[in-house]
């Protein structure tokens, strides 16, 4: 038995039981769980184990892929230089990037990108598995690319085009790849251990991930899964193309690349940080916050074949679709994050959440264990 360490105020004991309960069952392996309440951290906890074969306690700095729950953190970049002066979001995203301005896109706005309403959710040309790891030539993929629908008429989740569009956008206005800006912007001026390009010297840190076996997930992941079995949808194409997105999780070619969509590593330390220093005002100003929070988008997601609903760069709370739902208060925002990673925060009552695991499943928004630790979380807060 793997028992939680860590710190946490007893309020919140509950909230540390119920991670402790949660690792105890045979699937999970290892996890971590940091809160912040009205800018204190009340919890930095971690347990279980990193390695596949159960031998290595989940250390204080081990790191772990947090998929899509590094979005909003390269949205954050975007919006700092809109707050700069050096973008318009309302601007085509080709008075930045000349290249883009082909094949229907001429138009497209940063804000758009942002909100998911670009029409790029996607790329139509096979892709070999090595591409994947060039960013030059995933660059060109997506300067080629015609919007898969009318700009800004509708809204579909960009799971990976994500981190290219508004990845290249940052290295032509700031003059660097978007995990250095990431870097320079966000993760170093807050010490977090939050990185976009993993140097090989914190490789030692990294758990593996791995899918729990059997996981089924809810009925919203078994509709996306089979539809991602249709190479030529959608839905396929983003998800599989290039083939190696879904299977190249645990190699150094992925590690080492910068993926901002995607192959951020992190702790839950670095989540809950982030948000709470959106929430201090420490990363945007007011204006800026507030465009972040403010809906974009809702309805039908072309995508992800289910209603969802986008700030900028971030998931709002949708109370009423359970499978979409922080299990905090209605204006919670943040990003879940393939497999049960998720990042989040509640304005109202000035919480700030990161929770990650390397025990996969396979809900594709929100996962049942972070809900749950959120619910208690919800309830210790008062």
């Amino acid at each position: 038995m793997h028992s939680v360490k860590g710190t946490f105020d007893p309020a919140f004991a509950p909230v540390v039981q119920l991670l402790q309960d949660l690792l105890q069952q045979p699937e999970q392996r290892g996890a971590g769980l940091c809160v912040y309440y009205r800018g204190d951290c009340v919890i930095d906890v971690w347990g279980g184990v990193a390695d596949r074969a159960g031998q290595q306690p989940w250390q204080e700095d081990t790191l772990v892929n947090v998929f899509s729950s590094g979005k909003p953190v390269l949205a954050t970049a975007v919006l700092q230089l809109a707050q700069e002066g050096k973008i318009d979001l309302d601007a085509p995203v080709a008075c930045y990037w000349p290249e883009f301005a082909v094949a229907g896109k001429q138009d497209v706005t940063t804000r758009q990108v942002l909100a998911h309403r670009s029409g790029l959710s996607a790329l139509l040309q096979p892709l070999p598995a090595d591409a994947l790891f060039d960013w030059q030539r995933m660059v060109q993929a997506v300067e080629h690319q015609q919007p898969w629908w009318q700009p800004d008429t509708a809204h579909g989740y960009a799971p990976m085009t994500y981190g290219w569009l508004l990845g290249e956008l940052v290295r032509r206005v700031d003059g660097q790849m978007p995990g250095q800006a990431i870097a320079q912007r966000i993760a170093e001026p807050l010490g977090l251990a939050f990185y976009v390009g993993l140097d090989a010297r914190l490789s030692r840190r990294v758990s593996d991930v791995s899918r729990i076996k059997n996981a089924q997930g809810d009925a919203v992941a078994q509709r996306l899964y089979a539809r991602m079995l249709q190479p030529r949808t959608l839905t396929g194409k983003a998800f599989t193309n290039p083939p190696s997105m879904m299977t190249s999780t645990n190699k150094d070619a992925w590690r080492r690349m910068q993926q901002p969509a995607a192959n951020a590593h992190g702790d839950a330390r670095a989540l809950a940080g982030f948000y709470n220093a959106l929430l201090r005002g420490q990363l945007l100003d007011e204006d800026g916050l507030q465009q972040m929070q403010q809906e974009h988008s809702t309805g039908m997601d072309r995508t992800l074949l289910a209603t969802t609903r986008f700030g900028l760069g971030v998931m709002l709370e949708q109370a009423e679709s359970g499978y979409a739902s922080y299990a905090l208060g209605p204006n919670a925002f943040g990003h879940p994050g393939a497999g049960g990673t998720l990042g989040c925060a509640d304005p109202d009552k000035q919480l700030a959440v990161g929770f990650v695991t390397n025990s996969m499943d396979a809900y594709v928004m929100m996962d049942p264990r972070a809900q749950a630790l959120n619910r208690c979380i919800w309830a210790c807060a008062g």
